[in-house]
């Protein structure tokens, strides 16, 4: 067993793929994701006569959006695209899920998110600045149920 099988995985070797009717788009093309993670609700509960502390008692799970960004595509050549464009535009689409996928130096998974009924929430161009040589970077920001990780 070599040493560095249990070495912690570096962060900039993943994939997307968006689930699409059951027809899978894989996009390699994403700068970042961020996003995955759970937060706990919480509720506040005085005690009668206890005036020390309060009981701080767990409610349920929420997960935070889903963060996307890459380098700007044409809605024609990207279905993700596309998707956003349709739920902002007309106010129709259908919650997907998709796989978020990191990656080994062979290109194999080492650990999978697979999201659950993601919606558009907010689609983000980064500013044109001529002062700067930057590539254009559209954002997608993306409401979601909950994950799970394989």
């Amino acid at each position: 067993m070599m040493a560095t099988a249990n070495y912690p995985p570096v962060g900039f070797h993943f994939k997307v793929e968006f689930l699409f009717d059951k027809k899978v788009e894989n996009d390699i093309f994403f700068q970042s994701v961020s996003g995955l993670n759970f937060q706990m609700q919480t509720d506040s509960l005085r005690e009668g006569g206890e005036n020390r502390f309060e009981h701080v008692i767990p409610v349920r799970n929420k997960c935070t959006d889903l963060v996307l960004r890459r380098g700007i595509f044409k809605p024609a050549e990207s279905t993700v695209s596309q998707w956003c464009l349709d739920a902002f535009r007309n106010f129709s689409f259908s919650p997907i899920d998709l796989i978020v996928t990191l990656l080994n130096e062979q290109h194999q998974p080492l650990m999978t998110w697979k999201v659950h009924r993601a919606w558009p929430k907010n689609w983000k161009v980064a500013d044109f600045n001529a002062d700067k040589g930057e590539v254009v970077i559209e954002t997608f920001e993306l409401n979601y149920n909950y994950f799970n990780v394989e």
